[in-house]
């Protein structure tokens, strides 16, 4: 029952954030709300990084470097295919977390640099947080942003 609702609420996520995600293109990566705001393609690349980078969490090896976590956007973000691709394997990553985590697992500690040891239910959630969040904000930004300015 555990795998089921938790592939339910991945599978939310990926379709929620993706009402945003639909909407990056090459030319308006580089929207952003405010001249030190991230842009939408920093954005969108710090999420893909994000979710593969816990994979480490879950004990997985990420594939990728970071780019974008603690860091400040200088265009990071310019190739949305590659980080539309570092998305779509972040979600199959969290999707193989649950496949392979036993009924019980879920409640086994992981140590943090952020918050400590917490459950990994409680670090899987983060992780869909985290998307939603930035995903608000790249709708936001592609919404209001004016790209003349």
């Amino acid at each position: 029952m555990v795998k089921e609702v938790l592939s339910d609420l991945l599978r939310q996520n990926s379709q929620s954030c993706g009402y945003a995600f639909r909407g990056i293109r090459e030319e308006n990566s580089g929207y952003r709300l405010t001249e030190t705001a991230a842009s939408v393609g920093f954005l969108y690349r710090h999420i893909g990084e994000t979710m593969l980078m816990f994979g480490t969490f879950f004990g997985l090896e990420p594939g990728v470097q970071n780019t974008t976590m603690g860091r400040q956007d200088e265009g990071q973000g310019e190739r949305i295919e590659e980080s539309r691709d570092l998305i779509e394997k972040g979600y199959a990553m969290l999707q193989q977390v649950i496949d392979t985590t036993e009924e019980g697992g879920w409640q086994s500690p992981i140590e943090t640099p952020f918050f400590g040891s917490v459950s990994k239910a409680r670090l899987f959630a983060h992780v869909l947080y985290h998307n939603s969040y930035h995903a608000g904000q790249i709708a936001l930004t592609l919404k209001r942003a004016n790209p003349g300015e």
